[in-house]
């Protein structure tokens, strides 16, 4: 039994009455319950499922070889704790190899920032055939880093290298650039800043095309420089993606092997020069790992290289944050 009820102006409705139980769901209306609650969750699961074969899983059986004395080829040879770590906190090539790294980070990682918010600060300006400049600032990336670290091993060459016949020219003894850690570090950085400049200055571009006009004409009329307006408008607009390239950019730094793996003329056996003035921590990472085949000390020092981009990471972007709350 229903009550029916008319009012003016409005359709006539109807009530079930009391006691009454509401209609039972179709199967249709349960399919579209369904497809509405978890098909969203269908659509991003093959990235988790991705993500988690082929990162989470290798990094979390990583750290299991780790606790082992492993070799590629005999396999597992049994469980040693924390033997691998004990042995790597003492290893004296692996403080040397973090020092290298840590040089590049500070020469490679910083200069190649301020170069880049430079370039997309020119970039940003009014230019005939901008579409070509803003193209060539990224051609250093799409060319092949092996091409490009072989040319500048050639380039810092002791005999026939171009840079040390411009230093002849004004009187500058030749300089070996693989000879000793404060000559090949700083060559390799500029291999770095040559060939990632480009990227991260494409980025702030685009960044800096999302800051309104206005704020700099208004700034303008005020009376300020360029460079006031630059410094005072157009940076903290966007810092985010500041953060975001520093960041990203200190964890590239970390991993850094290709170049100075080929900066080395004497050979490419992982041990960056004879006194290994200049091995990172991927470096000899691949030593150990592909040249020694020790697989459990390889583990651990990825592991510890996992840590030290995490907390470096972290340290960059709280110092930013901290930076923009200031402002």
């Amino acid at each position: 039994m229903t009550v029916t009820e008319t009012r003016p102006g409005a359709e006539a409705t109807t009530a079930a009455a009391p006691g009454r139980r509401p209609p039972r769901r179709t199967w249709r209306s349960r399919l579209t319950r369904f497809d509405l609650r978890y098909t969203p969750y269908l659509f991003i699961a093959p990235f988790f499922v991705i993500f988690g074969a082929f990162a989470v899983w290798p990094l979390l059986y990583t750290g299991w070889i780790s606790f082992h004395k492993w070799a590629i080829i005999e396999g597992d040879q049994g469980w040693t704790g924390l033997h691998n770590y004990q042995a790597l906190f003492a290893d004296e090539y692996f403080w040397n190899a973090l020092l290298n790294t840590a040089l590049l980070l500070v020469l490679g990682t910083g200069v190649q920032l301020a170069v880049a918010l430079w370039l997309a600060s020119v970039l940003n300006r009014k230019l005939n055939a901008s579409a070509v400049w803003r193209a060539g600032v990224v051609l250093p990336h799409i060319v092949s880093v092996v091409a490009v670290s072989l040319v500048f091993a050639q380039l810092y060459g002791f005999h026939t290298g171009i840079v040390n016949d411009v230093l002849s020219l004004v009187g500058i003894d030749r300089v070996d650039w693989q000879a000793n850690r404060w000559t090949a570090i700083p060559a390799v950085a500029t291999i770095i800043i040559w060939r990632w400049a480009g990227y991260y200055a494409l980025i702030f571009l685009a960044a800096m095309q999302g800051v309104p006009r206005e704020l700099n004409e208004a700034a303008m009329l005020d009376g300020a420089s360029p460079r006031r307006v630059f410094w005072s408008i157009t940076v903290p607009s966007i810092r985010p993606t500041i953060i975001f390239s520093v960041v990203m950019s200190t964890i590239g730094a970390m991993q850094t092997f290709t170049e100075p793996q080929l900066f080395d003329v004497q050979g490419t056996d992982g041990t960056g020069g004879s006194d290994r003035q200049f091995q990172t921590l991927m470096m000899y990472l691949y030593e150990k790992g592909f040249r020694e085949f020790n697989a459990g000390y390889a583990a651990t020092l990825a592991w510890v290289m996992f840590l030290l981009i995490a907390v470096v990471s972290g340290i960059n972007y709280a110092l930013s944050r901290r930076i923009a709350s200031k402002d």
